[in-house]
């Protein structure tokens, strides 16, 4: 990628850092950690690696994101509305009653969302299903699933890791979101998993590490998981949850806190505001 691919990446980032703020804190709900963990994840993908229609989303040329770990919804809302898949301006209704953005992705109401998602460990299995049609459709199109580190503590992951392994699902790719909180601590505290690379490579899994904020490392990860034949593909993201803000890095008491007033002039301050 160029320097100026890079640039531009990044200042889509910090935009999006801010706007999720400033929405979460004007609407006191939603995710704030595992959201700002997520940004360069879903920026990478959706404006550098997938194929996406936002005049036509149910093209079945485009590629599908599973945003499994829900509960990150605000980002990939401000990351589909960027993309054109409805107004920017919509993001001021986020879980407002009837409100297309709901705290959890909706594929029913909002263009975009490949699946609903919100209980955990689902997501998995259903992007799987969808790779599996696809390949049956004799499609190009790819499926990636975001997945939560706390979210692995589901034994329905490892049964989709099982068949995806077995059918050779090539078409299919994860990205961990590897930051190492979940809702109620660490991912050390509340359930240890040991060494993940391990145990996905044990599943028959092609592991690809990288730093989850590196948008170029994003950007050569996906490239290697799309030229592996024969096996699906998960990258490993390493991520820090609230990043960008320092007082929510790291913390799980930031997984889905309000941000107080105090809280929010910090933060605006700390990331510079709209650039």
């Amino acid at each position: 990628m160029t320097e100026q691919e890079r640039a531009y990446l990044n200042e889509l980032c910090h935009k999006f850092r801010v706007d999720l703020i400033e929405v979460l804190h004007e609407k006191q709900t939603g995710h704030p950690g595992g959201s700002l963990s997520v940004c360069e994840i879903l920026t990478t993908l959706y404006f550098h690696t997938i194929n996406v229609y936002p005049d036509d989303p149910k093209n079945p040329a485009r590629d599908r994101v599973v945003l499994s770990k829900g509960h990150a919804a605000p980002m990939l809302y401000r990351v589909l509305a960027e993309k054109g898949f409805f107004p920017v301006e919509e993001m001021q209704t986020l879980r407002d009653f009837e409100t297309r953005l709901q705290g959890h992705p909706c594929a029913q109401d909002t263009p975009g969302v490949e699946l609903s998602t919100g209980p955990l460990g689902l997501g998995l299995s259903a992007a799987l299903g969808m790779a599996l049609s696809l390949r049956l459709d004799k499609s190009d199109a790819h499926v990636y699933a975001i997945l939560g580190d706390g979210e692995i503590n589901e034994g329905t992951i490892w049964e989709a890791c099982m068949s995806a392994s077995k059918f050779a699902v090539d078409n299919l790719t994860a990205i961990l979101d590897l930051n190492g909180v979940q809702l109620d601590g660490t991912v050390a505290e509340i359930m240890p998993m040991g060494n993940i690379r391990a145990k996905f490579e044990a599943f028959g899994w092609h592991c690809i590490e990288c730093d989850g904020h590196d948008v170029g490392a994003l950007i050569d990860a996906y490239g290697q998981a799309l030229a592996k034949k024969g096996m699906p593909s998960i990258l490993l993201a390493h991520t820090v949850k609230g990043k960008g803000v320092s007082f929510m890095e790291g913390k799980n008491a930031w997984h889905g806190k309000p941000i107080g007033d105090a809280e929010y002039e910090a933060a605006m301050l700390e990331l510079g505001g709209a650039k």
